[in-house]
C-alpha cells in the first residue's frame, strides 16, 4: 500500500517555487562546471533562461503534462537545465545511465521504454550514434531543443503531483521506478535543511553522475533551495585523480560535499602513497556528507587525520543514510567520530524534522532500544511507491504505511546504526547489484548446477565497502583438481565480466550446505551468518589448498621487488600480502586487460619504473619470474621480434594457437584464455611493429612464415591447433597449410567470424583505418569518426594523427596507456595489416576446418559482418566437411563480455571434439 499522506505545508509548494525563489532572491549566485582545465558559470537567472528555451524544444515534440522524458546524458551542464525544462513543463524526467556492458543496452532500453507508457528520450548525437533500436521509442537530440524563444508561460502543478521518477540502481536487470512528488521533494529540502542550514553564502561540491539521488536532491536542489552557489564536475575527474577532489574543494572554497566511504578510503591511500604537495586550503569546508554505503569508522577518522594541517576541521565528516525512496539524506549525524569510538561503522545518526523512525522485529513490532531489527521510515518526504508496480509497492510498505528500508540496524536514544541488510543487493563502491541477476548468469556455465548459486555481501572488518562471496553446487569432483580450479576461475571471471568487480570469495560447496525455504528459496542471510561465524572456514580452507597446489604450492616472496610485486597483486586483486605466492600469476588470480594498465601504474608509483613493456608480464607473469625480469633490467637485449605472447601456461591439452585480428594486438584474448586454464596451453601471436625498432612486416607470405617458425619453436610437431579472429582468420588458415606442407598434422584449425575472400574487401585510406581504430579503441565516438573523416581528409598524415588525439578522450587514452606517438603507430601498423590483407586470396585446403559465426540477437539493428552464404565460400578449402557453428554476438564486440560465454564454449567442445586425446 503507498505510505503516508504526505504533507506540503512547509516550504516552497512545487519544485517551480525553488528554482523561482533562487533567480528572484539570488540572481547571482551561479552553478559552476568545473574540471581540471577550468570552469564555467551559469548564473540561476541564466538557467532559467536556457531551460525555458529548452521547455519550447520539448513543446514542439507535442509534450503535454504528465508526460515523461528519459533524460540519457553524461554532463551536468546538459542534464540541469534540461532537467528544469521539465519541470516547468510539467512534464516527469527520469534521468538514466546505460550499463557499463553495451550487450545489456537494448534491454535496459527496452524496459525504460515499455515503463514510462511511452517518454520522449532525450540525448545528444554522440549518445545517439551508438544506441540500439527500441521500437515506439521517440528520441530528441539536446541541441535540436534549444530554441530562439523562450516558454513564457509554465505549468502550474500541485504538490501531489509527480515531479520526478529515479530508477533504482539497475545496474543491470529491470529497474523499477521510484515515484517522488513535489510535496515530498519539498518536505525533504526543508528538512535536509534543518541539519544543513546552508545559506546563499555557501557552495556544494558534487561528482556523482544525475541518476543517483545524492546529486540531484542533496548536491542540487538542496543548495538551490538555500540559494546558494554549486560546483559540478563530472565523475572521471575525480575518479581519475582522487585528490582532485580536494582541488577543487579548496579552489572553488567549496563549504559542503557529498561523497561514498570508498572514495575517502582512494583519497586515504592517494595520499598516504604520495603526500600532497599542493597548496590545499579546507579550512572553509563545513561538512562532507558520506553516504550511499556504510562509513568505515577507521577509515574515516584516517582521512580526517591526514587533512586537518591543512584545515580540515575534526566534525567536518557527516556519516548519514538515505535512500530513493526518502528523497536521499534523512538521517545525519554531525558526532563524527567523537560518538563512534570502538565501533567499525560509524552510526548514522539523527533523523530529519518530520521523519519518523522504528525497528521491529519480523512480526512488526517494535523491538527494545539497542536491540537489531528491521529499520523502517514514515514522513512527508517518504515516497509513494513504485511507478506501475503495485506488487513492489505493496511489498515495500507495512500494512500501517511505513516503508520498509530493507536494511537492519538499531536505534538507540533517536539514533540510527545499521547491522546488515534484509533485501537481496549488495552494495560496492555506493552502487546497488541485485543478486539474482548474477546468480542467473553464473548459473548457465557448465559445472555449475543450475539454481545452486547464491552471490551474497559480505563485510571483511575494516573493509571500505561491501564485497561479494559466490557460493556455487557443482557435479565436479574434489579429486578432480584441474576441473575444479578451472570452474572456479570461470565462476569468479563471468562475476567480473557480468558486473565489472572481483568476488572476495568463490567457494564451491554440497549442494546440501545451501540452505533453502520450504519454498526452495535460497537463504542468503544464513549463508552470511555461517561465514561470518567461521562455518565454511574448513570448507575455504580446502579450496584455498588447492589453489595453491595448482599455483604451484605457496612460496614467501623474498627480496625487496618480490615483497613489492606481491604487494601490488595483493591490492589489484583484494588479496592480504601474506596469501600472495611469489608463485603466483597474474592472469591466474584474475588479472585482465585493463589491470594491465593500473599494474604499471602501480609499479611506477612503488618501484619508480615507468612504462614497463606488458610483454614482460605476458612473458613472467608470476611475482617471481617478473621479479628476476625488473632486476635483471628485462628480457636479454635482442633485435629478434618474438611474436608469441603466452597467456596461459596450464594443461596437458594440445595447445593453442589463437592469431591477431586486424588491429595487430592480442589484449582481447586474455579473458578467453582463462577458460583454458588446467586445459590446454594458450598462446597469441601479436604483430611485429608494436615495440621500438620493430619495423612492420613487408609480405603476407613473410607474416605468415615468421608466425609459423614461433609456433615450430614452441611445440616443434603436431598435432597442431590454430585459431584466428577476424583478420586473424585467414592468417590461420594458411599458418595450418604451412604446418600441413612441412608433414605435420594440424588437427584443429578454426576461424572466428571471417570469410575466405576478404582480400577483396579491405579498401580504404590511412585516415579511414585510423578512425576506425581510434573508435574500437573507444578514444571516440561513431559519429565522431565520421566528422574527423570528413574535416581531417586533405590533411597529412600527421596532422590526421594529431586530429584524432586532438579529440580523442582523455581519459580513455590514460586507459589504454596510449601517448600521441604509440597511437599513430599503431594506426600505421594497422594499415600495413590492411594492405598486405588486400591481395590475399585463398588457395589450397587443409584437412579440416571449422568455422564460428555469429548471429546477432534479435534486439541488435546491425545485420551479422558476413552473411552465411559469404561465409560457407570455405567449403572448398576444407578436405573434409567445413564445420559451421553459430554464435551469439556481434563481431566487433564477439570476444567481449556479452558473449564470451557462448564463444569459449562451443570453441572448447570443438577443439575436444577434434583432438579427443589431447
Amino acid at each position: 500500500m503507498p505510505g503516508p499522506a504526505t504533507d506540503a505545508s512547509t516550504g516552497p509548494a512545487t519544485l517551480s517555487d525553488i528554482l523561482m525563489a533562487a533567480v528572484d532572491d539570488h540572481p547571482h549566485n551561479v552553478i559552476r562546471y568545473a574540471d581540471r582545465a577550468g570552469h564555467t558559470d551559469q548564473t540561476y537567472a541564466d538557467l532559467l533562461d536556457t531551460a525555458r528555451r529548452f521547455l519550447t524544444g520539448l513543446r514542439g515534440h507535442g509534450l503535454e503534462p504528465g508526460d515523461k522524458v528519459i533524460l540519457l546524458l553524461d554532463r551536468p551542464q546538459e542534464v540541469v537545465p534540461l532537467f528544469w525544462a521539465c519541470v516547468l513543463g510539467g512534464f516527469v524526467p527520469c534521468v538514466l545511465t546505460l550499463p557499463a556492458d553495451r550487450g545489456r543496452w537494448p534491454e535496459h532500453l527496452a524496459h525504460a521504454h515499455g515503463l514510462l507508457e511511452p517518454p520522449l528520450l532525450v540525448t545528444n548525437g554522440t549518445k545517439a550514434a551508438d544506441l540500439p533500436p527500441v521500437p515506439g521509442l521517440v528520441t530528441a537530440y539536446l541541441d535540436d531543443l534549444a530554441a530562439d524563444e523562450p516558454a513564457r508561460d509554465v505549468h502550474h502543478a500541485t504538490g501531489d503531483d509527480l515531479a520526478l521518477l529515479v530508477l533504482t540502481s539497475g545496474s543491470t536487470g529491470a529497474a523499477k521506478a521510484v515515484m517522488l512528488t513535489h510535496a515530498n521533494l519539498n518536505a525533504s529540502m526543508a528538512a535536509k535543511n534543518g541539519h544543513h542550514n546552508l545559506t546563499s553564502a555557501d557552495v556544494s561540491l558534487n561528482w556523482i553522475t544525475f541518476d543517483h539521488v545524492a546529486a540531484l536532491l542533496e548536491c542540487h536542489l538542496l543548495p538551490l533551495f538555500a540559494g546558494a552557489s554549486q560546483v559540478h564536475a563530472e565523475p572521471a575527474t575525480i575518479l581519475d585523480d582522487p585528490v582532485e577532489f580536494l582541488r577543487l574543494i579548496s579552489r572553488h572554497r567549496v563549504t559542503m560535499t557529498f561523497t561514498p566511504n570508498f572514495l575517502l578510503a582512494l583519497i586515504t591511500k592517494a595520499i598516504t602513497d604520495a603526500p600532497i604537495t599542493d597548496d590545499l586550503d579546507l579550512s572553509q569546508l563545513r561538512h562532507i556528507v558520506s553516504g550511499g554505503e556504510a562509513i568505515v569508522r577507521a577509515t574515516a577518522a584516517a582521512f580526517l587525520d591526514l587533512l586537518e594541517p591543512h584545515g580540515l576541521h575534526r566534525g567536518a565528516l557527516w556519516p548519514a543514510f538515505g535512500m530513493t525512496e526518502t528523497c536521499a539524506g534523512c538521517t545525519y549525524s554531525h558526532d563524527f567520530p567523537r560518538h563512534d569510538h570502538g565501533q567499525e561503522f560509524a552510526n548514522l545518526g539523527t533523523a530529519v524534522d518530520g521523519l519518523r523512525i522504528r525497528v521491529v522485529d519480523d512480526t512488526e513490532r517494535p523491538v527494545a532500544a539497542g536491540q537489531v531489527g528491521h529499520v523502517q521510515f514514515a514522513g512527508p518526504m517518504i515516497t509513494p511507491g513504485y511507478y506501475r508496480n503495485q506488487d513492489a509497492t505493496a511489498a515495500a510498505f507495512t500494512a500501517d504505511g511505513w516503508l520498509r528500508s530493507g536494511d537492519l540496524g538499531t536505534l538507540d536514544d533517536g539514533r540510527v546504526t545499521l547491522a546488515g541488510r534484509s533485501k537481496d543487493s549488495i552494495i560496492v563502491n555506493g552502487v546497488n547489484y541485485y543478486s539474482h541477476e548474477l546468480e542467473t548468469a553464473l548459473g548457465r556455465l557448465d559445472g555449475v548446477l543450475s539454481g545452486s548459486v547464491a552471490a551474497v555481501p559480505i563485510r571483511p572488518a575494516g573493509a571500505d565497502t561491501e564485497q561479494l562471496a559466490v557460493f556455487f553446487a557443482t557435479d565436479v569432483e574434489d579429486a578432480d583438481e584441474d576441473a575444479l580450479h578451472r570452474l572456479i576461475i570461470t565462476v569468479r571471471n563471468g562475476a567480473i565480466l557480468h558486473w565489472g568487480f572481483r568476488p572476495a570469495l568463490v567457494l564451491p560447496i554440497a549442494e546440501a550446505d545451501i540452505p533453502r525455504s520450504s519454498l526452495g528459496k535460497i537463504q542468503r542471510a544464513q549463508l552470511r551468518r555461517r561465514l561470518d561465524s567461521g562455518g565454511f572456514q574448513a570448507r575455504k580452507s580446502v579450496i584455498d589448498q588447492l589453489v595453491q597446489r595448482q599455483f604451484g604450492g605457496f612460496s614467501e616472496p623474498s627480496g625487496a621487488t618480490e615483497t613489492a610485486l606481491a604487494e601490488i597483486y595483493g591490492e589489484l586483486f583484494g588479496l592480504p600480502f601474506g596469501e600472495v605466492s611469489a608463485t603466483a600469476g597474474f592472469f591466474d588470480i584474475g588479472g585482465t586487460s585493463l589491470d594491465i594498465i593500473r599494474f604499471k601504474l602501480a609499479l611506477e608509483r612503488r618501484l619508480g619504473i615507468p612504462n614497463v613493456p606488458a610483454t614482460w608480464l605476458f612473458t613472467e607473469p608470476t611475482v617471481r619470474g617478473l621479479a628476476k625480469l625488473i632486476d635483471s633490467g628485462g628480457p636479454a637485449r635482442t633485435d629478434e621480434y618474438d611474436p608469441l605472447v603466452t597467456l596461459q601456461r596450464t594443461g596437458d591439452k594440445t595447445p593453442l594457437f589463437c592469431v591477431h585480428p586486424g588491429t595487430g594486438e592480442v589484449m582481447l584474448y586474455v579473458s578467453l584464455a582463462k577458460y583454458f586454464t588446467n586445459e590446454r596451453p594458450f598462446h597469441a601471436l601479436r604483430a611485429r611493429g608494436f615495440n621500438p625498432g620493430e619495423s612492420f612486416f613487408a609480405t603476407w607470405d613473410e607474416m605468415i612464415d615468421c608466425y609459423v617458425t614461433a609456433i615450430q619453436a614452441e611445440q616443434p610437431h603436431g598435432p597442431y591447433a590454430v585459431a584466428g579472429y577476424s583478420y586473424g582468420g585467414a592468417v590461420a588458415f594458411e599458418i595450418a597449410k604451412r604446418l600441413e606442407a612441412k608433414g605435420e598434422h594440424v588437427g584443429f584449425v578454426c576461424v572466428i567470424s571471417q570469410i575466405p575472400h576478404i582480400g577483396t574487401l579491405m579498401r580504404g585510406n590511412y585516415l579511414e583505418q585510423a578512425t576506425s581504430l581510434a573508435a574500437y579503441l573507444g578514444l571516440i565516438t561513431a559519429e565522431q569518426k565520421l566528422e574527423l573523416r570528413e574535416n581531417l581528409a586533405d590533411m597529412d598524415r600527421d596532422k590526421q594523427d594529431a586530429g584524432i588525439i586532438a579529440a580523442a578522450s582523455k581519459t580513455r587514452l590514460a586507459e589504454l596507456d596510449l601517448d600521441s606517438d604509440s597511437f599513430a603507430n599503431w594506426a600505421a601498423l594497422v594499415y600495413r595489416l590492411i594492405e598486405l590483407e588486400r591481395d590475399y586470396r585463398p588457395t589450397g585446403s587443409v584437412e579440416t576446418l571449422t568455422v564460428l559465426l555469429e548471429t546477432t540477437p534479435d534486439h541488435v539493428k546491425e545485420p551479422p559482418m558476413w552473411s552465411p552464404d559469404d561465409v560457407r565460400a570455405w567449403d572448398p578449402h576444407s578436405r573434409n566437411a567445413a564445420r559451421y557453428l553459430d554464435v551469439t554476438g556481434e563481431h566487433d564486440i564477439l570476444l567481449g563480455p556479452r558473449y564470451i560465454e557462448t564463444v569459449q564454449a562451443t570453441l572448447r567442445t570443438e577443439l575436444d571434439r577434434a583432438l579427443p586425446t589431447g
